[in-house]
């Protein structure tokens, strides 16, 4: 008796699986894409605002000197320090644009740069009205001001692609020498409030009995002063070695900032 095997032709589905492949792979490509696109315009719009705030401010001192002459100084902080702060306020959304993975940038030498504005700003300028008056706020707002107007320029531009060869110098020479000079302007901010402090005794906090514990805060400041130039040497001694041999193109746009 024999045996007979009833053989029958299967259809194939790789033409099926091919389709169904490729169809993912253009969805999430399209999708990657969008994400793509829709972070790129939400940097943009965010380089933008920080540029117009930074612009104003930067125009109406430039103005209010030519006008005034050096009494406009006196009163730099009580101009344009509502739009400063908010523009420094803002900036601490580039610490969660480096978090989520966004901006490339370098953390630490962001997140030291804005943590200290923010500590000059709103803790040592705007705590003490007798320093708002004097002459190294003007000084110091016009620093952060031209470097932060140039780099925003150069980040909205290179949002699209956009590379101005002037510019491009410009925003990694201009930090060389003027980054080293806001650094010692804000220096000169916190010790020329380091005698309100003691005298009015902001931020000094003396517990009761029975703790026995107390923070002067002209302490603070000054511990903060070495911390301060300490941190500096490190991050300025970190881009020197990280950069060296590097191409102007392929350098980070906010390592100097």
């Amino acid at each position: 008796m024999k045996t007979h095997f009833d053989i029958r032709a299967v259809p194939s589905h790789s033409g099926e699986h091919h389709q169904m492949r490729q169809l993912y792979c253009s969805q999430h490509w399209g999708w990657d894409q969008f994400s793509s696109f829709t972070m790129n315009t939400y940097l943009f719009v965010y380089d933008l605002m920080q540029f117009c705030g930074h612009s104003w401010i930067f125009t109406n001192m430039i103005i209010r000197f030519m006008t005034f002459g050096k009494d406009s100084l006196a009163d730099t902080f009580y101009s344009i320090g509502l739009v400063m702060r908010l523009c420094q306020l803002l900036s601490i959304l580039e610490i969660l644009h480096i978090l989520t993975g966004i901006d490339k940038s370098r953390l630490f030498p962001r997140f030291l740069q804005i943590t200290e504005r923010i500590i000059v700003l709103f803790v040592v300028i705007n705590s003490q009205e007798e320093v708002q008056g004097k002459y190294i706020v003007c000084v110091l707002f016009f620093l952060w001001n031209i470097l932060d107007v140039v780099r925003y320029t150069y980040d909205m531009l290179a949002r699209m692609g956009i590379y101005y060869l002037p510019l491009t110098w410009l925003n990694f020479s201009l930090c060389i020498p003027l980054y080293p000079l806001s650094v010692l302007a804000k220096a000169f901010a916190i010790c020329v409030s380091l005698p309100y402090f003691e005298s009015f005794g902001t931020y000094s906090i003396k517990l009761p009995f029975p703790f026995t514990f107390s923070i002067y805060f002209p302490y603070v400041l000054k511990m903060y002063l070495l911390v301060l130039f300490v941190g500096k040497y490190l991050i300025f001694r970190k881009l020197g070695l990280n950069t060296t041999g590097m191409p102007m193109a392929t350098k980070n746009p906010n390592q100097c900032s």
